[in-house]
């Protein structure tokens, strides 16, 4: 097992159910960084995740898959939430990681994290026994990179949060032309709609359960250690400003997509109802379902999300 160096999470696990405190924080509140709360709605919701912890109630989280998943909450020294994973502790593979991108999030205060004798490293919130052995990118002979979830440049407001972002946890196979090319532009995209926007909340993953769509499966292949390769990533954004709210999708093949320069990224982009049927997550449920039913059916235009 690699173990930190120096201890850099503190937060909660909720686990089939089971709740365990992992913090020396005690402030559990639903907050965005640490002084702002979230940005909230009223009227009915049928399908909101239940507020086990107030952060299951944020309107980045998806709906919990249940089952064999765990749910961690990293949380910076601050108390602010940092990001939260949905890692299935027996495929050991993270479904999603979501986040907040706002004008306090995206303060430059840190450099990106750096070790060469441990850049990724196994998650201190939950037991070696849900996390792999050793790194399992390590000698895989595909030319797999550590692609980030919540991304390193994403979290540069305090060190911990961006050594937090290096966990095993955070991570799913990437071949090095995607993450390095259209993935990587797509995530600058993301950071350009940020800074136009008051809040934008963002969860990302890979496909890892069995399945198709169009003509591929979803996983592209298991290593053989058991390491699962998807074969598409997204993205789903919901946009907060002056009030109003906005949600798209965004779908890219990591195979057929490897070497796309990103001049028409328009082409990935979907509504957040053809996102949820592809991934089968059901993206923003603790919005209202009157402005929950309004922002997925459809995305405005993509130059309103200034992707071209």
């Amino acid at each position: 097992m690699f173990q930190m160096p120096i201890k850099v999470s503190t937060g909660i696990v909720f686990l089939a159910g089971l709740l365990f405190l992992c913090s020396c924080n005690s402030d559990n509140s639903p907050e965005v960084n640490g002084n702002e709360p979230t940005p909230t709605a009223t009227g009915p919701n049928v399908n909101a995740n239940k507020a086990y912890l107030p952060e299951f109630r944020r309107l980045e989280m998806p709906h919990r898959n249940g089952g064999t998943d765990t749910i961690l909450v990293h949380k910076s020294s601050d108390g602010a939430v940092n990001y939260i994973v949905e890692w299935d502790y027996q495929k050991k593979s993270q479904r999603w990681s979501c986040y907040v991108l706002d004008k306090d999030y995206m303060q430059k205060n840190t450099d990106r994290y750096y070790d060469p004798n441990n850049q990724y490293f196994d998650d201190d919130l939950i037991p070696e026994s849900m996390q792999w052995y050793e790194d399992p990118y390590n000698y895989n002979g595909e030319g797999l990179q550590h692609g980030h979830i919540c991304p390193s440049a994403d979290r540069l407001y305090a060190r911990d949060a961006n050594i937090q972002t290096f966990f095993l946890t955070n991570m799913q196979p990437q071949y090095g032309a995607f993450n390095e090319g259209i993935w990587g532009k797509l995530e600058n995209k993301v950071r350009e709609i940020a800074r136009l926007s008051d809040t934008l909340y963002v969860c990302k993953g890979g496909t890892i359960d069995d399945g198709v769509y169009g003509k591929y499966n979803k996983v592209y292949r298991r290593l053989g250690n058991g390491l699962i390769i998807p074969r598409y990533f997204f993205m789903a954004l919901l946009r907060v400003s002056n009030g109003t709210y906005s949600a798209i999708g965004i779908w890219t093949d990591q195979i057929i997509n490897a070497n796309d320069t990103g001049a028409n990224m328009g082409q990935y982009a979907i509504s957040i109802d053809e996102l949820e049927q592809r991934t089968g997550i059901d993206f923003f449920c603790n919005l209202p379902d009157n402005i929950e039913d309004n922002v997925e059916k459809s995305y405005r235009s993509i130059l309103s999300w200034n992707i071209k």
